[in-house]
């Protein structure tokens, strides 16, 4: 999943027996994804993990503007490796150190990011990737810890693959084996990981299995009971979660890695955009899941002994996601773009309730909206102009706004583009079709928004900086193959 998933934490673990990693309580932590059309400033992102005691978080990248947010906050990071990246990062070891250097070394420093795991690709076996990445995850892995070695950080940052719980398959989860053509691969992948000290990363989503399908038990999803359980021999399975998990248990098992420590790397439930995601049923999810594992029961085949961590997807809404797995993918956040809670979460950190964003800086309080006066014949073409740029996907079947009517669909549509452009008069014309209103025309739990001063700067920063980092690596890559 992360921040291109189509389907459906950290305690060190250096030299020390399985036996006592498990005794640990489980951590919580959240997914950061920035692929948003209001970015939050990265300080302000900080400040809402540690207003609400958030001490681990998941990237997808190793943005610079984020990592030097970050600076100093104690907060424990997984920093991540585009799969794009992963070819170069396998075919040199050149390369490998330079990425190490710029995305971590740099910042292994007194009052530095607390960088605890490289996330090498995200969900490289994934079946829709069709084995495009599947040759380099390995070797990627292994020149990644060749390159830690080097800076002595290896026994301090793991490497890890986050995978999709598509890489393992099973009609019950005893049974459970890895893909028949990911079998040698993993065994190899695996044993390296489990030198290395790391755990397993996999991306658990409950929702999907039920979004994608009509004849999954609705109740199976979460975790109050389930009245459709599954029967595994002696062991019953009352939710999805527990019995994915098992089935990933037992594939480690039968490569000879059966104790190896799990971490969910994505778990979470969406709250808009399918007719099965809103924030009753979210809450329901998050607080059931959360409830689930720092209980400390563990599941039927590791009893006793829950993931290692979990990592909650997500924190902030992301309203440029590709939504060709859904319209729910731009609205996985427990908390809204501008870090406002959706809904009260105890994450089992001190509070009982999550606490919002402070110094966020929005726009006026004034929004866009169709002129009533005028005929809307002749407006489609103006709605597919704002809604190509800005996030529509709340007015689509299963969307929270469906229902507001032609006129509200317009004003919608019309008002999201304007908050994009930081409310420019010109971007409210619409061939006369647009009019400004200082008066909210939100409509039931249908929100019309006012964007923020996100700095977009940082939006071009961070590309750029994206841009300078791969040209860097394809070139070192080149070469280190000569």
């Amino acid at each position: 999943m992360g921040e291109t998933h189509f389907t459906v934490s950290m305690f060190l673990f250096i030299g020390v027996s399985f036996s006592c990693v498990l005794m640990a309580e489980s951590g919580i932590g959240f997914n950061w994804g920035t692929l948003s059309t209001h970015r939050l400033p990265p300080y302000v992102v900080v400040n809402l993990l540690k207003v609400n005691r958030i001490q681990k978080v998941k990237l997808f990248d190793a943005d610079s503007y984020v990592l030097q947010g970050l600076m100093g906050s104690g907060i424990e990071v997984m920093v991540g490796i585009p799969n794009e990246l992963l070819q170069v990062l396998a075919s040199s070891p050149t390369a490998a150190d330079s990425w190490v250097h710029d995305s971590v070394v740099r910042y292994a420093v007194r009052g530095g990011v607390d960088i605890r795991y490289v996330a090498v690709g995200n969900e490289p076996f994934l079946t829709s990737y069709q084995g495009q990445f599947q040759s380099y995850v390995l070797p990627a892995v292994v020149n990644i810890q060749q390159s830690l070695t080097k800076a002595n950080l290896a026994g301090i940052v793991k490497p890890v693959v986050p995978c999709n719980a598509d890489a393992y398959e099973a009609s019950l989860p005893s049974q459970g084996t890895f893909r028949p053509e990911l079998t040698d691969i993993m065994t190899q992948l695996v044993s390296v990981l489990n030198k290395a000290g790391s755990p397993f990363v996999v991306n658990i989503y409950p929702f999907l299995s039920l979004y994608q399908s009509s004849d999954f038990p609705q109740d199976y999803a979460f975790f109050g009971g389930s009245s459709h359980p599954l029967v595994d021999g002696p062991n019953v399975y009352y939710n999805a979660f527990d019995g994915n998990h098992d089935t990933l248990a037992a594939a480690l098992s039968k490569i000879g890695f059966g104790q190896m420590p799990i971490v969910i790397g994505e778990v979470g439930w969406p709250t808009d955009g399918a007719l099965s995601a809103n924030i009753s049923a979210a809450r329901a999810f998050n607080q059931g899941l959360i409830d689930h594992v720092l209980s400390n029961k563990g599941t039927p085949l590791r009893p006793g002994v829950p993931p290692m961590d979990i990592y909650l997807f997500s924190l902030l809404d992301e309203g440029q996601k590709n939504i060709m797995p859904g319209n729910f993918e731009r609205h996985w956040g427990v908390f809204s773009f501008d870090g406002q809670a959706k809904y009260p979460l105890n994450l089992g950190l001190g509070y009982k309730t999550l606490r919002n964003a402070d110094d966020v800086q929005y726009l006026p309080s004034r929004w866009c909206v169709a002129d009533p006066t005028r005929d809307l014949a002749l407006v489609s073409d103006h709605i597919k102009l704002a809604c190509s740029v800005a996030d529509c996907t709340t007015l689509l079947y299963g969307g929270s706004c469906n229902s507001i009517g032609v006129a509200g669909n317009v004003s919608y549509a019309f008002n999201s583009y304007y908050q994009v452009k930081k409310q420019d008069a010109r971007t409210c014309e619409f061939d006369g079709l647009g009019m400004i209103t200082f008066l909210d025309p939100s409509i039931g739990d249908c929100r019309f928004l006012v964007g923020i001063n996100d700095f977009s700067g940082y939006g071009f920063r961070s590309q750029w900086n994206g841009w300078i980092v791969s040209l860097v690596i394809v070139f070192l890559g080149f070469w280190g193959a000569l």
